[in-house]
């Protein structure tokens, strides 16, 4: 399976397609098309999209410092294709491109859900972080 799935950087975006994909993966309905082009031109260090027979089944980038730290975001698989490494060829492939740029490090949020699929499969270590959501009052 994971053999016919094609691995493209910095591929075009088709904004309806992907804002289709996270609405699916996600249990979401879509609400539009999201500026996805747009939005990963100005802040991304790269994305990169996983294809099955030239249609977009995941999907994962990385903003940046410009320097040496790296952001992981929006990590998607399509549910049809999950658990089959999918979504650990799209993590290693944006690690390499990470690396490629110069940075040492690579960061990653995620839910306790995940957790066996961030540190187990794709080898991120458990950190202690901070989060504030920013439209609750601070003070």
């Amino acid at each position: 399976m994971l053999d016919e799935i094609e691995l493209k950087v910095r591929f075009p975006i088709d904004d309806q397609v992907l804002s289709e994909l996270h609405a699916r993966a996600f249990g979401n309905r879509s609400s539009g098309p999201q500026p996805w082009a747009q939005r990963l031109e100005h802040h991304s260090l790269t994305w990169i999209g996983a294809f099955e027979h030239d249609t977009l089944i995941g999907f994962v980038h990385a903003c940046w410092d410009g320097g040496s730290h790296a952001f992981v975001l929006d990590t998607v698989v399509d549910t049809n294709h999950r658990r089959q490494g999918v979504g650990q060829a799209l993590i290693q492939a944006l690690v390499d491109q990470a690396v490629a740029a110069g940075c040492e490090w690579l960061h990653v949020d995620y839910e306790p859900h995940l957790s066996n699929f961030y540190e187990q499969a794709c080898g991120f270590q458990r950190t202690s972080a901070g989060l504030v959501r920013l439209n609750a009052a601070c003070g």
